[in-house]
């Protein structure tokens, strides 16, 4: 019985260390994202827009681990969510700069309408660490109603080598006018109207 009940116990711890040592881990892609996202474009920005922001968003493409000289890539998703439940959030810049303060890429060709609630996600994909440590999106947007306060955020991960790390920035208002006087800021304004 001894001999039995030993045999059981090291076919049972060898099956699962075995098991801890595959990665059977799998990614399912999504095939089509486009059509999971109903996002109007326009064309241009409505004139009757009231309430006028610019947020940024930390964005980190790779971080530092131990040392200087090791880094893991992350992949970053920037998430744009409309919290209103009555009002339209309007975008017209979508921008990505690097770590030295460059733009690097523009995801807004055109004006966005997120609607009441809605939601649209950008990708930094794992391998483009063309960011670095510092990158940031910098998201120009507007509202017809000044009670509208969207949620920007990003969120980091990486899975490399069986070690998983994730962690989540907000945005934060870089408006440098006051939203009552909107004469004070008339670059913006006629940004947003183009």
């Amino acid at each position: 019985m001894k001999y039995l009940s030993k045999t059981l116990f090291v076919l049972f711890f060898s099956s699962f260390l075995f098991s801890c040592m595959n990665d059977n881990s799998k990614v399912i892609p999504k095939e089509d994202k486009e059509a999971t996202i109903q996002v109007s474009a326009l064309e241009s920005m409505p004139t009757d827009l009231i309430h006028f922001d610019t947020t940024y968003v930390p964005i980190y493409s790779d971080i530092y681990t131990q040392t200087t000289n090791i880094q893991i890539n992350l992949t970053a998703t920037l998430s744009l969510r409309n919290t209103s439940f009555k009002h339209s959030l309007y975008i017209s810049e979508v921008d990505y700069y690097n770590s030295a303060g460059e733009l690097d890429k523009n995801f807004a060709e055109k004006p966005i309408e997120l609607k009441p609630m809605q939601s649209i996600e950008y990708v930094i994909e794992e391998e483009d660490i063309s960011g670095g440590t510092g990158a940031n999106f910098i998201i120009i947007w507007a509202a017809k109603s000044k009670r509208v306060t969207p949620l920007f955020e990003a969120v980091m991960i990486s899975t490399q080598n069986r070690q998983g790390i994730s962690f989540t920035s907000r945005g934060i208002s870089i408006s440098n006018w006051e939203e009552e006087n909107t004469e004070t800021a008339p670059v913006v304004s006629e940004e947003l109207t183009k």
